[in-house]
């Protein structure tokens, strides 16, 4: 496990079993009960192996985000210590919401209503000012919220540690983990009160990387020479960035998720992370056995009929010689590497048209976006293709009790006497309403900036149009995928199960969950060496190529080598059969139980008891 010496050397040693006696464990993120991005995916997952470890003194918190909140939380009234807790924040003016959270283990979960307005506000901003010599802005609505949260938890820890300690028994002691820059600034906060704590900070990602990455290219390659409190201002973050700083300082152990985001750290927050915590999942939740393969061809015929409703009024292809790819996740679309795989899409388009191929890629681009509405067309179609299915249906349903009565008969069968000429009309003109004249568009909705958005701009520039001599077709899905959306009817799950490749070669990625979600799923999967899951299996797994999940090199290289290198990768994967995707399927499946949370989470126990020692000792 990927660990600094230095700490393994010095680290206790750690029962998996058994949590350390006399200790509670409050875990603290912005995403407890608050689905929003990555970091939901790490706390919601990892539950069942902190409860397994922690028992009943195992405790989340979270912001209370209303109906959000109420759709993951089993309300329960508190008892015992944490009802005393709970007294103890109403007395200080805080709403307290408790229950269990509806995720695999059902954890306990308290949620904090946090906002605090006008005079009050602005004197917590003073006194995290006066302090810790940190400056708050006065019209950013998320600081303001996060400043509300962190006093919210200063409160919380105040009445849990006194609460807990005063049950009686000797060495008792409140453990707290912070997640992320959101919940971080509590800690300075409750170390300035001294209270009987011992703290984990971990970082999923620097504020400051994020938005220089995203900005710029080669961010590690720059990393040394950036000068962290000039981007802090470039970027009007200054006051989220110090947040992280103090954190990562005032921790008792640092943490982040990979090495590769260790070294932002170092430099970003002046900290060198004490562990790297890799993220995992509960693979259990995941796992079908062998029906993975049949979900997989269910699923398939569910991308069929959409890709038919979205091609097909143009022009057809043939389905069995096709390939799905995809690319999802938050828009960023260099720091995601949408960009990279646009590029070489093109690439494999020329590649394939150049050996007229008869094999057709169709990529897919799903993430969030900002947009008005499915475009009219594509509902248009969807709703013809729905007629088309019946009369289908209908028709066949017809000629087949015809057909059956005739053979049973003995009779000559003439298969096109069987079809009335109501319905051989019907089916010629439902074909007919079907067809149009235009391409097939590359983007679902319409979007607020399509002039703007970066997606239409690389896919304008590369000329990917969605022509009939187009190899590769793209689909830009700015919405999620889910069982509501008329365009697809499934959850975004079971598409991921339905395609053949997934492709995320990123250029700044702490960990990403997209790959390792693939393969939980039983699907192939490009990742990068800049990503940190892929970095953590190119150092575990030498034959990772061999079992579909294959790595792009980025680091020190540009652009151009990049793309040719995935457009490579990519045609490869084209030349499978169907055999052959079967096979790379069943090697990918197999190896998903290496990142499951029960393997997975001894750093996060390392880390757990490490905080305590040092606490104990004296340390920091």
């Amino acid at each position: 496990m990927s660990v600094t010496p230095e700490v393994v050397s010095h680290a206790p040693e750690v029962d998996i079993n058994r949590a350390p006696p006399g200790v509670l464990l409050a875990e603290v993120g912005w995403e407890v009960c608050n689905p929003v991005g990555g970091i939901y995916q790490v706390l919601r997952s990892k539950a069942p192996t902190m409860v397994h470890r922690w028992q009943n003194r195992y405790l989340m918190v979270g912001p209370y985000a209303g109906q959000k909140s109420v759709l993951e939380l089993d309300p329960r009234r508190a008892t015992g210590w944490l009802c005393q807790v709970v007294d103890g924040l109403k007395a200080d003016g805080i709403t307290a919401h408790t229950g269990r959270w509806l995720v695999q283990g059902r954890p306990r979960a308290l949620l904090l209503e946090h906002s605090f307005t006008g005079a009050k506000l602005d004197e917590i901003k003073y006194r995290v000012w006066k302090d810790h010599a940190i400056e708050s802005p006065g019209n950013d609505a998320l600081v303001d919220q996060v400043v509300g949260f962190s006093e919210a938890l200063r409160l919380l820890f105040t009445h849990l540690c006194r609460v807990w300690e005063g049950r009686g028994q000797q060495s008792r002691r409140v453990l707290a983990h912070f997640h992320e820059w959101m919940s971080g600034l509590a800690i300075p906060m409750i170390r300035r009160e001294q209270l009987n704590c011992s703290v984990v900070f971990t970082t999923h990602a620097t504020i400051c990387g994020r938005y220089i990455a995203s900005a710029e290219g080669d961010f590690y390659g720059r990393l040394p020479a950036i000068d962290h409190e000039a981007e802090a201002v470039r970027f009007g973050i200054r006051a989220q960035h110090h947040y992280e700083r103090a954190a990562a300082h005032g921790a008792h152990v640092f943490t982040t998720i990979s090495p590769i985001t260790a070294e932002e750290c170092a430099v970003l927050l002046g900290r060198k992370p004490d562990l790297i915590l890799p993220n995992g999942l509960n693979i259990e939740r995941y796992n079908v056995g062998h029906e993975f393969q049949t979900l997989h061809a269910q699923f398939k015929e569910k991308i069929h009929e959409f890709v038919m409703g979205h091609f097909f009024p143009s022009y057809s292809f043939n389905l069995e010689k096709t390939t799905y790819m995809f690319s999802s996740g938050r828009y960023e679309p260099r720091n995601k590497g949408f960009d990279l795989c646009l590029e070489a899409c093109a690439r494999l388009n020329e590649q394939l048209r150049r050996e007229e191929s008869d094999r057709t890629v169709v990529f897919f681009i799903v993430t969030r976006r900002d947009h008005k509405h499915l475009k009219p067309e594509a509902l248009q179609s969807r709703g013809v293709l729905a007629e088309l299915r019946e009369v289908c249906k209908t028709v066949t349903e017809m000629m087949g009790e015809e057909l059956f009565r005739k053979a049973a008969a003995g009779q000559r069968v003439v298969l096109d006497d069987l079809l009335t000429e109501y319905w051989r009309l019907r089916l010629r003109r439902t074909q007919a309403a079907l067809r149009i004249s235009r391409l097939p568009p590359v983007v679902t909705h319409t979007l607020e900036d399509e002039d703007t958005d970066e997606i239409m701009r690389t896919i304008r520039r590369l000329g990917l149009v969605n022509s009939p001599e187009d190899r590769v077709k793209v689909v830009y899905h700015p919405d999620f995928i889910s069982t509501t959306n008329p365009l697809w009817g499934i959850e975004y799950e079971q598409f991921v199960r339905g395609c053949h490749l997934g492709l995320f070669p990123s250029a700044y990625e702490p960990w990403g969950y997209t790959p390792l979600e693939c393969v939980a799923l039983g699907v192939p999967a490009v990742t990068s060496d800049l990503a940190g899951f892929g970095r953590y299996v190119a150092e575990n797994f030498a034959d990772h190529n061999k079992w579909g999940m294959y790595i792009i090199p980025r680091r020190g290289r540009s652009n151009e080598e990049a793309a040719t290198s995935l457009a490579r990768r990519m045609w490869e994967f084209c030349q499978l059969d169907r055999r052959g995707r079967i096979a790379v399927r069943n090697e990918v499946e197999r190896r998903s139980w290496n990142f499951e949370w029960a393997k997975l989470g001894r750093p996060y126990h390392i880390a757990h008891d490490l905080a305590v020692a040092r606490a104990k000792a004296g340390a920091f």
